[in-house]
């Protein structure tokens, strides 16, 4: 390999990071519930998932494609681990496919037209038409829909480019006879897993990696004995990929990987030690005997099929080991697991354990938004990163929470816990837009640094008043759900409304500032986002507070009703608006009533 060809590898690692970056991305914001419906039922079971796997990867012919594509759905929550295990043991069995594939070369004319045909189901003959698909998509779609589409399309095909150009790369090396006397130069069975494993992980496919076995099986200088240990140091080999690629994913992106490489490893132990033991027992002739094409597909396969047959069965344990591996930081736990479907035969139970998660998502998004907050005294990028992970949390446990909540509506309800049922389904969808608006604002201030402008010290001072009224509505709030305090609750509408007030005062003084020239509208626009974020999350509080208040005290949810009543009839309220109004001023307030 020469410089430039170290250089060309390194470019393809970034373009195949930068494609699965921008993969996940479009997946989070387009899976929404149809593809997650349409990806549950597929792999509602673990032979499904296994199915799903095995075709697609016997189509595509790469099991890192498919295993690449796994870790995606994984970290964007459109797939969930239990779903993904039996995905990626279906790709293992199914990549086999292309060693039968290569022996075609050896049948003569008939034998290559049917491997050329087939080479058109390669990822590389059609990821053309979809990078093409997805940029019409992105540059002429007004949609929101659309352009998502299309981010994973040509998401996709970046990744996949990148894919090419790192074996590409690497593409000499097939030819160097050095490189390929790697093979055979081990007798040591546990040497030969090593050549086997290393040669697959620099060329990155378990396929490529055979397909130069298979060529020097024309010497006839291996033996099944030298092949068997090598096949199965490929099959580890192979993971290189997948792992690559949980580089930028989070904890159950990583976890996806993980399996696919724990799979191939506990595959490899136990069959190896098999064969370590078979054979210093037994004498078996075809140990000694000239291996060919065939002969190298046939071990493949069947080393496949029987590490899925001595693994398959324990996918569960699989998942835990990877968790294990994966660890949550500190006493972080996986808040869906306790919502236990066993609990619907009890609804009362149900709707109470429904409602402890709901809690826990509201102390999380809380505590999202308001260390959002504290970026304005101090810009932090590991607290953005922590603030991404809170919201990732967050979307997780509202598809978990709605899903169960309906599920609970379908058993047969009391008056009571129908209407607790309706509370929360109405208030995890606020809490889930919060954490959503502590993402924006941390984009907000990304975009500050990035530009290496800050705000004027009045902008300052006025964001400070907001951002203090924004944590009360916001502690306000989650007290008032957490606690079941109705008093608390009433506080939120009034804070809400001196927030409003708040934010068309620091618009205006800021449209003061630019036509004086002490402001830019570079500023306004970053300005203007944080302010929309803010006056968003205070709708929401109010959305909950009202939510709290209507089912608590009159059994029924009409939230224009109960805000209506507020500012109309009622005399605590205008006290409180008063109140809070005195409480947060910014300067243009204090200057007009002076």
């Amino acid at each position: 390999m020469t410089i430039f060809d170290v250089l060309s590898l390194l470019c393809g690692l970034a373009l195949f990071l930068y494609g699965m970056e921008v993969m996940g991305d479009g997946l989070k914001k387009s899976a929404g519930s149809s593809l997650k419906t349409i990806l549950g039922k597929m792999t509602s079971n673990p032979i499904k998932g296994f199915l799903l796997g095995l075709g697609v990867t016997m189509v595509i012919q790469s099991s890192s494609a498919t295993t690449v594509m796994v870790v995606g759905f994984v970290n964007s929550g459109t797939m969930t681990l239990m779903q993904a295990v039996g995905v990626i043991i279906g790709a293992n069995l199914g990549t086999a496919i292309t060693a039968w594939l290569t022996g075609l070369s050896g049948l003569g004319s008939g034998g290559e037209a049917a491997a050329s045909f087939i080479e058109w189901l390669k990822p590389d003959s059609w990821m053309p038409i979809l990078a093409v698909i997805g940029i019409c998509l992105i540059m002429f779609s007004k949609r929101g829909k659309k352009k998502d589409i299309g981010a994973i399309l040509l998401g996709f095909s970046v990744l996949m480019v990148g894919m090419s150009m790192m074996s590409d790369a690497v593409a000499p090396l097939k030819e160097s006879e050095d490189f390929r006397n790697i093979l055979i130069m081990f007798e040591n069975p546990i040497l030969g897993v090593l050549a086997g494993l290393v040669l697959t992980a620099i060329v990155q496919s378990s396929s490529a990696s055979v397909g130069i076995l298979q060529s020097l099986t024309a010497t006839g200088a291996i033996t099944y004995g030298a092949a068997i240990p090598i096949v199965m140091g490929q099959n580890i080999g192979t993971c290189v990929t997948a792992l690559i690629s949980s580089a930028g994913a989070n904890k159950n992106g990583k976890r996806a990987a993980m399996i696919h490489l724990y799979f191939n490893i506990i595959g490899v132990v136990i069959w190896l030690t098999a064969y370590y033991i078979i054979t210093s027992l037994v004498d078996i002739p075809l140990i000694d005997q000239t291996i060919g094409m065939w002969g190298v597909a046939g071990v493949h396969t069947i080393f496949k099929i029987l590490s899925i047959i001595a693994i398959g069965p324990f996918y569960k344990q699989l998942v835990k080991l990877a968790e294990l591996t994966v660890k949550d930081k500190g006493s972080e736990k996986d808040t869906t697991t306790l919502l236990d479907e066993r609990l619907l035969e009890t609804p009362a139970f149900a709707v109470a354990r429904a409602n402890e998660v709901t809690a826990q998502m509201a102390m999380l998004s809380t505590d999202a938004l308001l260390k959002a907050l504290t970026l304005f005294d101090k810009y932090d990028a590991k607290l953005c990163d922590e603030i991404r992970d809170i919201e990732a949390k967050a979307d997780t446990l509202e598809d978990a929470l709605g899903s169960y909540l309906v599920k609970v509506s379908a058993s047969n309800l009391d008056e009571a816990e129908t209407q607790q049922v309706t509370k929360l389904l109405h208030i995890i969808g606020d809490y889930e837009r919060v954490s959503d608006h502590a993402v924006n604002i941390v984009e907000s201030f990304e975009e500050l640094k990035d530009k290496k402008v800050e705000f004027s010290e009045t902008a300052k001072n006025e964001l400070a008043v907001a951002r203090e009224a924004l944590t009360e509505v916001l502690v306000y709030t989650r007290d008032s759900f957490s606690e079941a305090d109705i008093a608390k609750a009433q506080e939120v509408e009034p804070i809400e409304q001196v927030i409003d007030h708040l934010i068309n005062r620091i618009k205006h003084n800021h449209i003061l500032r630019l036509q004086r020239g002490e402001c830019t509208i570079e500023l306004g626009f970053v300005l203007n986002d944080l302010l929309t974020s803010f006056e968003r999350v205070s709708d929401h509080c109010s959305n909950i507070a009202s939510c709290i208040v209507e089912i608590s005290k009159y059994g029924a949810l009409d939230m224009h009703r109960y805000i209506h009543k507020v500012h109309h009839d009622s005399e605590e309220y205008d006290v409180k608006y008063k109140e809070y109004r005195r409480k947060y001023k910014v300067a243009k307030e204090i200057d007009e009533e002076a």
